[in-house]
């Protein structure tokens, strides 16, 4: 059985995808950007857009019946690698005891005011249980 969430954004009926896909435990959230949806608009800077990106992928694992501490993989593209270092300390703020595995690809985006987009996987019921330093 699959349910498709979607956030109301219009470029999900013009392109033809769900904001998210719940398979079973398994929660698929699409690439989000930094869209305010309920205005549609964006703020200019990497940071806030951060930020945004992941109120936006919040709001989606609840309505599919996860929550960030569920997310097991996560991905960045980010447009100016060189900007990706700014994000950190807000990644960490969201991420830091979740600790998902994560890749970040440097690559353009469909709109030039997009400075990231974020990709994340989630299984319902799965919770961090500390992580491990590695000698």
């Amino acid at each position: 059985m699959r349910r498709l969430v979607s956030s109301g954004s219009t470029f999900e009926a013009q392109i033809g995808y769900s904001r998210a896909v719940v398979a079973g435990d398994w929660v698929f959230v699409s690439g989000t950007t930094g869209f305010d949806y309920a205005t549609m608009t964006i703020a200019p800077g990497i940071v806030d857009q951060t930020e945004q990106c992941l109120r936006n992928i919040e709001s989606a694992l609840v309505e599919a019946g996860a929550s960030l501490e569920d997310v097991v993989r996560v991905t960045y593209v980010v447009p100016d690698a060189a900007e990706f270092e700014q994000c950190w300390p807000v990644l960490r703020k969201w991420f830091g005891e979740i600790r998902p595995a994560a890749m970040m690809i440097s690559a353009g985006l469909s709109d030039p005011r997009m400075k990231i987009e974020i990709e994340v996987t989630a299984m319902k019921g799965t919770r961090t249980e500390g992580a491990r330093e590695v000698p």
